[in-house]
């Protein structure tokens, strides 16, 4: 599995809402992440080779070179998604007899997350929470690519995963919302889903699987 995108809500839907409040066109946030993307700020933050700090001023100068000055401290904030309850359930009845792991390209700085809803309640966990530990205790094996040095959709971290496993990639389903590391995954002979819609998703992964994971409460 992935994280953002699959278990919470695209952060893509957070940079157009950024963008259309800002006045910049449609998809520059994506634009200038897909910029010399082994190594744009992006990239070196999920390697762990920026901090925050160094994120805000890299992001901010790539950006400008693009058209757009956006410091990357305005650009964090907009990871922290919100949780897909339906897909934590798919997850929870699969955890229940069958391995899981996830591999999720993340960065250190996601303590300081918090969901939308969350800011909205004091009652309410933060995303870091969330992420850590009412989530991540449902997988097996969990690879941060801020912890490894490794970013999806380098081969190496789907290898870490089956090893760490000890499965076949044959015998693996790989979801993710980004095309680009579902291409690694099915090169090494696993089963991919593209998640764009949740419910569709969940209704392939039950065919593929053979669990009927709407029947569980």
């Amino acid at each position: 599995w992935d994280f953002g995108g699959v278990l919470t809500s695209s952060p893509f839907e957070a940079f157009a809402d950024f963008e259309m409040r800002q006045g910049i066109e449609p998809g520059f946030i994506r634009r200038v992440n897909s910029h010399n993307p082994d190594h744009n700020a992006w990239a070196r933050l999920e390697r762990d080779e920026l901090s925050a700090e160094g994120f805000d001023l890299a992001f901010a100068l790539e950006s400008e070179a693009l058209g757009h000055r956006i410091a990357g401290s305005e650009i964090l904030p907009l990871i922290a998604g919100t949780i897909r309850p339906a897909m934590v359930q798919a997850l929870r009845v699969i955890s229940e007899t069958l391995k899981t792991g996830c591999i999720t390209n993340n960065f250190k700085a996601i303590s300081t997350l918090q969901t939308q809803d969350s800011k909205l309640s004091d009652s309410k966990p933060s995303f870091a929470s969330l992420y850590k530990r009412d989530i991540m205790y449902l997988f097996d094996h969990v690879i941060e690519s801020a912890i490894v040095g490794i970013r999806k959709p380098d081969p190496a971290i789907y290898k870490m995963m089956t090893e760490a496993l000890d499965v076949d990639p044959e015998r693996c389903i790989y979801l993710d919302d980004l095309g680009i590391n579902l291409k690694p995954a099915r090169a090494m002979g696993m089963q991919t889903i593209k998640v764009t819609n949740p419910s569709a998703s969940i209704d392939q992964l039950s065919s593929l699987l053979q669990i009927d994971l709407r029947a569980h409460p």
